[in-house]
């Protein structure tokens, strides 16, 4: 029986050590920052630099849009950086929209550490140096991919943007990594990122992407996010994984959706 108890006593110790451990290292896991980033911008774009509302200075890419061309802001994936954002966005680039690149904070060089709130506040910073450059809010398009679909929802819901595309976006973070590790508690996850209590709140035109062999943010995700919007407009693609940004399927679909929206006259003068 001492055996026994004394054998349950330290599996409860070691749970709870692992999830301390869990609870106060996760952010390392899910923001995993690459460590190399570009030093400088490719040609037709220029680096420029936001100032969030909690002090902090970060780099972006900026390419300007043709005359008539919505601005995309593009939020990228956890692992992903700058370049990752370019080739996202080459179709939209081709088409001569503009594109605002951001760079979150604690990746690409930029100070400071991320985090759900951090990154709304570097999503604000760029709509804020939008604005500046007399591009107002409501003709950008906001595209998320991946994590990215977290800020991206935030920010359509708190300004008065043209829309909002996610791509294998997620329905929340805490669905993600229930789905992944069922073993861990939902509370456990700090940062939520609760794209499906907003998405229904969000008053401009919507898109979901997601691609049918996507095994990270699975399609079940998108089911609860059109479940939360159901005038979004959707494509799941078939044979495309968590990659489904960077693919030539995507691109033209990103396209054809932008496109349309353009025929529609830009806003900023009304």
């Amino acid at each position: 029986m001492k055996s026994a108890i004394r054998l349950l006593v330290f599996a409860l110790i070691l749970m709870i050590a692992a999830t301390a451990l869990l609870y106060t290292q996760q952010r390392r896991l899910i923001f995993p920052a690459p460590s190399q980033y570009p030093q400088a911008p490719p040609p037709g774009f220029r680096l420029v630099h936001t100032q969030t509302g909690d002090g902090l200075r970060l780099s972006a890419f900026h390419r300007p849009a043709q005359p008539g061309q919505r601005t995309i802001l593009f939020f990228h994936g956890n692992g992903d950086n700058l370049l990752g954002a370019i080739e996202a966005t080459r179709g939209l680039a081709a088409n001569g929209n503009g594109l605002m690149l951001v760079e979150y904070r604690g990746y690409g060089g930029n100070p400071g550490s991320p985090g759900e709130a951090g990154l709304y506040r570097d999503g604000d910073a760029a709509i804020r140096w939008l604005s500046a450059q007399r591009i107002a809010a409501r003709d950008v398009i906001i595209v998320g991919n991946s994590i990215g679909s977290g800020p991206a929802t935030e920010m359509a819901l708190r300004h008065d943007v043209a829309a909002l595309m996610l791509v294998s976006g997620f329905s929340s973070l805490p669905d993600v990594v229930g789905e992944a590790m069922p073993f861990v508690p939902r509370w456990l996850v700090r940062d939520r990122f609760d794209n499906v209590g907003k998405l229904a709140r969000v008053k401009v035109p919507v898109f979901l992407m997601h691609g049918d062999g996507d095994t990270l943010v699975r399609p079940a995700n998108l089911a609860r996010l059109r479940r939360a919007r159901p005038d979004a407009t959707v494509a799941l693609v078939a044979g495309v994984g968590h990659e489904l940004a960077y693919s030539a399927a995507a691109q033209a679909i990103f396209a054809d959706w932008v496109n349309a929206l353009t025929d529609r006259p830009l806003r900023s003068g009304d």
